[in-house]
C-alpha cells in the first residue's frame, strides 16, 4: 500500500483483508503472529501460524498439538494477545481475543483429513509432548495424532501505523466500531 489510508471504516477494512492474505500466502509478515497467555501470573508468549481467517465471525484460527501448555493456559484464562507487525505496510496490530480450543468433532477431523498428507502434520505426531526435557533429539513418532485447533475471536484491535509523515494508531471493538488514539 503506497498511500496512506485516511478513514477509520478503510482502516478497519484493510486490517481484516491483510490477515485474510496472512492465512492464504506463506511469505506474508502477519502469517506468523507472536502469541501472549497467561502462565499462572506470568505472561507467556510464542509463535503461531495462523491458517484461516473468517472476517464474517470475526475469528482467526490456528493450530496447536493438544498437549502443549499453552492448551492448559487457555483453559485457564482464554483471553490472549496477539501481535503482529508488517514491515511494507509499517503496521502493528495488538488483537485482543478469547480463545477456544477443539481437540474432536468436525472442525478438528477435517482440518487434520487436509494436513495429515503434508510435512507438518509431523508436527502432532510426535510421542512427548511439546516442552518435554529429552537426553537427545531423536524424531521418533507416534501413531496417534495430537492435533488441536484453536480459534481465536477478536475481540478488539489496536492498529499502529510508523510513517516518516506522521505516526497513527486508532482501536476498533469486535463490531468495527473505531477511534482515533494518540500513537
Amino acid at each position: 500500500m503506497n498511500s496512506r489510508i485516511e478513514t477509520l471504516a478503510l482502516i478497519h477494512r484493510a486490517c481484516w483483508l491483510e490477515l485474510g492474505l496472512a492465512a492464504s500466502q506463506r511469505g506474508h509478515a502477519w502469517r506468523r503472529m507472536g502469541l501472549a497467555t497467561l502462565d499462572g501470573e506470568t505472561a507467556d508468549l510464542r509463535t503461531v501460524v495462523l491458517r484461516e481467517v473468517d472476517r464474517d465471525q470475526n475469528t482467526l484460527l490456528f493450530f496447536t498439538d493438544a498437549r502443549s501448555p499453552k492448551v492448559r493456559q487457555i483453559e485457564v484464562q482464554p483471553l490472549a494477545t496477539l501481535l503482529v507487525w508488517c514491515e511494507r505496510l509499517g503496521w502493528q496490530l495488538r488483537l485482543r481475543v478469547r480463545l477456544g480450543v477443539e481437540v474432536s468433532g468436525l472442525a478438528v477431523s477435517s482440518r487434520w483429513a487436509r494436513l495429515k498428507l503434508t510435512p507438518a502434520a509431523q508436527d502432532y505426531l510426535s510421542p512427548l509432548p511439546p516442552g518435554t526435557p529429552v537426553d537427545r533429539y531423536v524424531p521418533e513418532r507416534a501413531s496417534r495424532e495430537q492435533f488441536a485447533v484453536v480459534t481465536a475471536s477478536v475481540l478488539s484491535i489496536d492498529w499502529l501505523e510508523l510513517h516518516a509523515d506522521g505516526h497513527r494508531r486508532a482501536a476498533f471493538d469486535a463490531a468495527g466500531n473505531g477511534q482515533w488514539l494518540s500513537p
